[in-house]
């Protein structure tokens, strides 16, 4: 495959690895672009009879992916449709990098708060820099959840109390703090991050790829349905659209200065109180 026309990724393949680094300046932001190329990418490499591992990482060394767009949440429908019995957009586009019979790896500098956190726990693994990723899930704060299935996979990840504490307490942990409560595999020093993760990668890739994809659907066999849980979650996420209080909050973080790069780098300093006061 080609892997031609993409604006916010970038993709080079080597030895049945495929390495996707995202390059949407300023922040990252997981806006209806970079949703589009990752859904995308996520079809085509699930299809390519070559790819046997794919890393994902950043071109930017701050951010890898910000949070989703709350500008593009803001207009989402006031009205609260009946809960959903099939998948989403944005579920399925990061549930495929779980299901699909190849292994996904995150490397991680810098931060990944929100959609961007949730799109690493669909991943198989997640592997962060010592003194640059920062990890959180602020969406309680701005009055909604985590709908991207950091509800569910946080839970599984981390515990129920750990994942309570990520999710209510919406403050930024760094990558050695995330290691310890499960969030990531291993927190490594900087210099060492990029060659850890690309000679896993290179080793997996060097196995049998049915045996690749049959491991991983047994992995995935071990693990609690989570279909259900996340249908659950979008229609919670759902409900809590259409409260005021949601709506005041992400705007008034919108007035704040959220999603200008200055913002963004010190969000973990920003007092979530005041902002919700706007």
């Amino acid at each position: 495959m080609a892997y031609e026309g993409y604006e916010c990724l970038k993709i080079e393949l080597q030895g049945g690895v495929a390495r996707v680094t995202i390059d949407h300046p300023p922040i990252n932001l997981f806006d209806l672009a970079l949703m589009g190329e990752m859904d995308r990418v996520g079809r085509e490499l699930e299809a390519d009879p070559v790819v046997r591992v794919m890393v994902f990482d950043s071109a930017d060394p701050e951010f890898f992916i910000a949070h989703a767009d709350v500008d593009l949440i803001l207009q989402l429908p006031d009205d609260v449709p009946a809960k959903a019995d099939t998948l989403g957009f944005f579920h399925v586009m990061v549930d495929r990098f779980r299901t699909m019979p190849k292994v996904s790896i995150g490397k991680v500098e810098g931060r990944a708060r929100g959609g961007g956190s949730e799109f690493l726990l669909s991943l198989d693994m997640r592997f962060a820099a010592i003194g640059r990723a920062v990890f959180s899930q602020p969406e309680v704060a701005l009055g909604i959840l985590p709908g991207g299935g950091g509800t569910q996979r946080l839970p599984r990840l981390c515990g129920r109390a750990r994942a309570a504490e990520i999710i209510f307490g919406c403050e930024d942990f760094d990558a050695e703090l995330a290691e310890r409560y499960g969030w990531v595999n291993r927190a490594l020093p900087p210099e060492e991050l990029g060659p850890f993760v690309d000679r896993l990668a290179r080793r997996i890739a060097s196995f049998p790829p049915e045996a690749i994809a049959l491991a991983k659907q047994g992995i995935n066999a071990a693990e609690p349905p989570v279909t259900e849980g996340l249908l659950e979650e979008a229609h919670l996420f759902n409900r809590l659209l259409a409260t005021d209080d949601a709506k005041a909050a992400m705007k008034a973080f919108m007035e704040a200065g959220g999603q200008t790069r200055e913002v963004e780098l010190a969000l973990g300093e920003l007092d979530w109180g005041q902002a919700g006061k706007g």
